[in-house]
């Protein structure tokens, strides 16, 4: 059962408010940093171990050593594989996929949707749009 609504009656027309939003496009997503994702490997370090007898293993064993561009101590097992320990805040192998967080500021309130004022790429800035908005309005308040 969900609970209704309760909203507080606005003083003022729609127009007279501004509606900040972060939204997450259903349909869409990027590639992500491993510390954006949560990366357990980026943030705790991991092993790749690989079977250098074999022709994927050296290849993978050389694509480490010559241009993967991550620092790892490399160890050998007792069964003959070749096992690189990577430190932790570095980035992995994996490709790390999320949806996009959109900012945006719009004119209006939940009564009447007037149209996009901006759209922030960064989410500092949003803050920072916020934060200046919510300024004025207390300098508003303080005139009386």
């Amino acid at each position: 059962m969900t609970r209704p609504l309760t909203r507080v009656d606005p003083a003022m027309p729609a127009g007279a408010y501004q509606t900040f939003q972060a939204v997450h496009p259903t349909d869409e997503t990027v590639v992500a940093a491993c510390q954006s994702v949560g990366c357990q490997a980026y943030a705790k370090g991991w092993d790749t171990a690989v079977d250098e007898a074999t022709p994927l293993g050296m290849a993978q064993a050389r694509y480490i050593r010559q241009e993967s561009g991550r620092s790892f101590r490399e160890l050998k097992t007792d069964g003959g594989l070749t096992v690189f320990r990577f430190e932790s805040g570095q980035r992995c192998f994996a490709d790390h996929h999320t949806k996009p967080t959109v900012y945006l500021v719009r004119g209006g309130d939940w009564r009447a949707n007037l149209g996009l004022i901006r759209p922030h790429v960064r989410v500092g800035d949003w803050v920072e749009h916020f934060a200046e908005h919510q300024d004025q309005l207390a300098e508003r308040i303080s005139r009386g």
